[in-house]
């Protein structure tokens, strides 16, 4: 299958050498090609380059034509943060929200994790991974090229494996890459007297078990007050850095305990939500990128969980101050049933413009190419480079990048294009 897609308004994300990330100023360079063609062959990009360089058609056999006027062509957005397998959702909480009650007094009542814990505890894995392939489906038609999903709704060895076996069966199943989290240390069950007997259970029992049996890409945990604290957090990634798995943790949500300084010492791959992000928190990240570019291992890339802000009603992490101090920003949806009942990655790239002073060509390469940097799949998704994946997305018509978020509540994606193909799933 050969595709030409012609008169491109704006070509996002071609580069002729694709980077790693985009870090701090470089992110508002993110590359931008006026008047351009693309040319896929075999789902992969083949070339690009500009209309008035257009070298022509040779071959014209099975060759299909996009005419792209007025429209952009961005990568395929790569959500790094999902809990995309539960198993209902939690509506009944949302309403408890409006009538007063704080996420934390929900917890308290039964709710949150341990609600959606119990009713994945008495779902089937067909019937939960039916569920969950359902909604990755959902977040391609909206663009999405690539995902990370976490465990931690099953809270039990068993429970937990089969969240993980249901990850599996999504990554045979599903025409984009996907990257298993085993979110183990999600909330403690009552079970347990508290975070430190319970996460002995994880590394001694769960972790070791998933790790031979292949199921898991990263570890997380829910490093917050009430939760899982430093020194459980440390626990878990020391064990999980002997098995040489990465970590991708949930820090600074309602509160700064030294989650970010841990992870960084810890070479996390990334730290998620940051709303509540301190100076010493952005230096700790900071000093971690520097030894990166020095060649010391890998950067801790900050994620910024906007759909979530936005639901909680709760501050939005500082993404202009993470990228003013030379950081490569992440953006991510968070999808799950308590606190980001959504999947669409648009909807994060608009938020980040309107209530965390970033940059309309910013927030795209957060969400594209330092996405999938964030499962360590910038080699082969979240950029137009050649050899890479034909997973882009043509938008309707827009003036320019902005109007992602000025025409808040119009429909940008278009037609979805995943392995050079248009998505119809």
């Amino acid at each position: 299958m050969r595709t030409l897609v012609k008169n491109i308004k704006g070509l996002v994300g071609a580069f002729e050498e694709v980077p790693r990330d985009v870090a701090g100023s470089e992110m508002a360079k993110f590359p931008i090609l006026r008047n351009a063609w693309l040319a896929i062959d075999n789902g992969l990009i083949a070339d690009f380059g500009s209309m008035e360089d257009f070298p022509g058609i040779v071959d014209w056999s099975g060759l299909s034509i996009v005419d792209a006027e007025g429209r952009w062509v961005l990568p395929a957005w790569c959500d790094s943060h999902t809990h995309t397998v539960f198993a209902r959702s939690r509506s009944e909480e949302f309403l408890m929200r409006l009538e007063g009650a704080t996420y934390q007094e929900i917890a308290e009542r039964g709710g949150g994790i341990l609600n959606s814990a119990k009713a994945l505890q008495a779902m089937g894995e067909d019937e939960l991974f039916d569920e969950a392939l359902r909604r990755v489906h959902h977040a391609i038609s909206q663009g999405v090229g690539a995902m990370e999903i976490k465990s931690g709704y099953g809270l039990t060895l068993d429970a937990e494996r089969k969240m993980l076996r249901v990850i599996a069966r999504l990554k045979e199943a599903a025409p984009i890459p996907i990257k298993a989290t085993f979110l183990g240390c999600h909330a403690v069950p009552p079970e347990f007297d508290d975070a430190a007997a319970y996460t002995q259970h994880v590394v001694n029992d769960m972790l070791p078990a998933f790790a031979a049996e292949g199921l898991i890409d990263y570890v997380d945990a829910f490093c917050e007050k009430g939760y899982f604290g430093t020194e459980e957090t440390r626990v878990l990634l020391e064990v999980a850095n002997g098995l040489g798995l990465r970590s991708k943790v949930h820090v600074n949500q309602f509160n700064d305990i030294g989650g970010v300084e841990l992870c960084v010492n810890q070479n996390a791959l990334s730290v998620d939500h940051l709303e509540v992000c301190s100076s010493e928190a952005i230096q700790s990240l900071i000093e971690g990128f520097e030894r990166a570019e020095g060649g010391e291992g890998l950067p801790t890339y900050p994620v910024a969980l906007p759909g979530c802000s936005h639901f909680l009603s709760i501050p939005y992490t500082p993404g202009r101050a993470l990228i003013d101090a030379g950081l490569p920003l992440v953006l991510a949806t968070d999808h799950n049933p308590g606190s980001a009942p959504s999947g669409d990655m648009t909807m994060a790239v608009r938020l980040a413009s309107l209530k965390m002073g970033v940059l309309p060509r910013e927030a795209v390469a957060a969400s594209t190419l330092n996405g999938a940097a964030a499962m360590e799949l910038s080699h082969e998704v979240g950029a137009l480079g050649r050899g890479y994946r034909a997973n882009y997305i043509v938008t309707h018509p827009m003036e320019g990048l902005q109007d992602i978020a000025y025409r808040f509540t119009d429909a940008v994606v278009d037609k979805v294009f995943i392995n050079g193909e248009i998505w119809e799933g």
